[in-house]
């Protein structure tokens, strides 16, 4: 098998996990645990495991002049992008959730034309304006019955949490370029926990074990290590293989799989706001990240 089918199902898997992640995610909190102390668990638990594995990896001495740069990627990447999601979860329902994380590709590119100063293409422009809609949409009237207690507020959060993505991913691209990636990341997640544990001890020392059932602890371990840890290891993989704009479609599954997942565990309903703000956003995005095509005489 090659290096890039290799790749392509490495990013499949990420998909999977992710839309896993929002109905397995929604199980724990708030019910047993509350969204900022389920965060510092997750880092936590992802830092000890990139230090773990960083041992293996290739010795590397970081420059004090990158640590800048790694600190911003601890507040985009894992403070402001787990806190906002996190909370916001616990607010909407898995589908919406996983619907407005599809516009992370559309924010990269505003992010990208506004700091790398990149051309932007009128068709490009009318697919953001087109996302937006969808967007605005979802987090204005995208109320569900359904497991979301206050759906503008978390749909809001969401979206803050992919535009704190998409700073992540320009942040990071520097590193990525300079240093093995187990050489930054152990940092990246050591800085997180020290951001993330003032806002979530108070709900991390509030958590009562006892009343907490064995598949609720399994549920945590699957976001500690599948969805955080592993996650990472599979984006390393289809990164090193693809190209950046072949692994953003991937994000594009998400969606399908939260749904697949929510609604046959009965954790979430469609409705035809959540159907027709999902269509102008996929259009949004088809419209942003398509190369613009020659067409042959």
């Amino acid at each position: 098998m090659s290096k890039r089918t290799w790749a392509l199902i490495a990013a499949t898997f990420v998909s999977i996990i992710y839309g896993l992640t929002f109905t397995v995610a929604k199980d724990v909190m708030p019910k047993y645990i509350e969204p900022f102390g389920f965060i510092v668990i997750r880092v936590f638990g992802a830092m000890i495991l990139f230090w773990l594995v960083s041992f293996f990896g290739p010795k590397e001495k970081i420059a004090m002049g990158d640590f800048p740069r790694i600190i911003a990627a601890a507040f985009f990447g894992v403070a402001l992008n787990m806190l906002t999601f996190f909370k916001g979860l616990s607010y909407t329902s898995p589908i919406m959730g996983a619907v407005l994380m599809v516009t992370t590709p559309m924010i990269v590119l505003v992010l990208s034309a506004i700091i790398m100063k990149e051309r932007m293409l009128k068709r490009k422009v009318f697919g953001l304006i087109l996302g937006l809609v969808g967007t605005g949409t979802l987090i204005l009237y995208g109320k569900s019955m359904v497991n979301a207690p206050n759906a503008t507020l978390g749909n809001l959060l969401v979206f803050i949490n992919a535009v704190s993505y998409g700073f992540y991913l320009i942040v990071v691209k520097k590193l990525m370029d300079k240093y093995n990636a187990f050489t930054f990341v152990k940092w990246i997640y050591t800085f997180g926990f020290i951001m993330v544990l003032p806002f979530g001890w108070n709900e991390f020392q509030a958590i009562n074990w006892t009343i907490i059932p064995n598949d609720i602890y399994w549920k945590i371990g699957f976001v500690v290590v599948f969805s955080t840890f592993f996650t990472y290891l599979l984006n390393l993989i289809s990164m090193r293989e693809l190209k950046p704009t072949i692994v953003a479609v991937f994000i594009y599954l998400q969606p399908l799989f939260a749904t697949i997942f929510a609604i046959s565990l009965g954790k979430d309903e469609l409705t035809w706001i959540k159907i027709t703000s999902a269509i102008l956003i996929f259009v949004g995005v088809y419209l942003v990240t398509q190369k613009k095509v020659i067409s042959e005489k």
